[in-house]
């Protein structure tokens, strides 16, 4: 059966990304959504130490026709924290992970809803690994790390996900908010992929995006230390942690 969606709330946690938030949230904003879906951009400094909140003051207010609803963390606690932050502010019925940077394409969000909007899927990650859209090719070890994470991953939610560090994650807002999410920094992939997998019911679908990845030079934050969290993180919330709500 299809589905109407009023609001898709995009979540956007920026740390440091003064030079380039303008980019995003321009790409963001000429995103026409399928059906007459309208967008909330929900964005959340990390208490960035550059000029990121004068960067997004300014567009919000050359922009006042968008609804832009701005938080800020007064101390930095983590991409995972803003992300807790921005999900318990969403009001759309649907929400979507957007970074502040520049290697994801907002003009294919419509492809994320779409397997909602059709009635098959309550939450929908996009792949940078299937599909015939651009990716920009970067590090071997890099893709040979997202394929042992994605692998270690489903060995324990036993789902065939290609690409669990993604980005771009569409959960069901309601869902999303009910479960007792902890990680604050690059953690939150691994943790949330482990929860929303054992909700009862849960229909996940996978669709391929493109990916334009920066490089270390370009702005690119994350590093060996991380994916080591993250295989800590599939051991602890698949084995040890069992409680996924709130």
């Amino acid at each position: 059966m299809a589905k109407a969606i009023n609001t898709l709330s995009v979540i956007i946690p920026a740390y440091n990304e003064g030079r380039t938030i303008h980019h995003i949230l321009d790409k963001v904003a000429a995103v026409e959504l399928d059906d007459g879906t309208q967008k909330e951009i929900i964005i959340v400094n990390d208490c960035s130490i550059d000029h990121t909140e004068d960067a997004i003051l300014t567009y919000i207010k050359n922009h006042p026709d968008l609804n832009i609803r701005y938080f800020k963390h007064e101390k930095n606690m983590g991409k995972g924290a803003a992300l807790h932050t921005g999900i318990s502010k969403a009001t759309g019925e649907y929400l979507i992970i957007q970074d502040a940077d520049l290697e994801y394409d907002p003009q294919e969000y419509n492809d994320l809803l779409a397997p909602v909007k059709k009635g098959f899927a309550d939450v929908v990650y996009g792949s940078r690994f299937v599909g015939s859209n651009p990716h920009r090719i970067l590090f071997f070890w890099h893709t040979i790390g997202n394929n042992m994470l994605t692998f270690l991953s489903n060995l324990f939610t036993n789902l065939n996900l290609t690409d669990m560090e993604t980005c771009y994650k569409l959960f069901d807002t309601k869902t999303i908010q009910k479960l007792n999410l902890k990680e604050k920094r690059f953690g939150f992939e691994p943790e949330v992929t482990a929860k929303i997998s054992r909700v009862p019911g849960i229909r996940i679908y996978e669709v391929g995006i493109s990916y334009y990845g920066r490089t270390y030079q370009e702005g690119k934050k994350i590093n060996w230390k991380d994916g080591f969290r993250a295989i800590y993180c599939i051991f602890k919330y698949n084995l040890f942690s069992k409680n996924i709500y709130k």
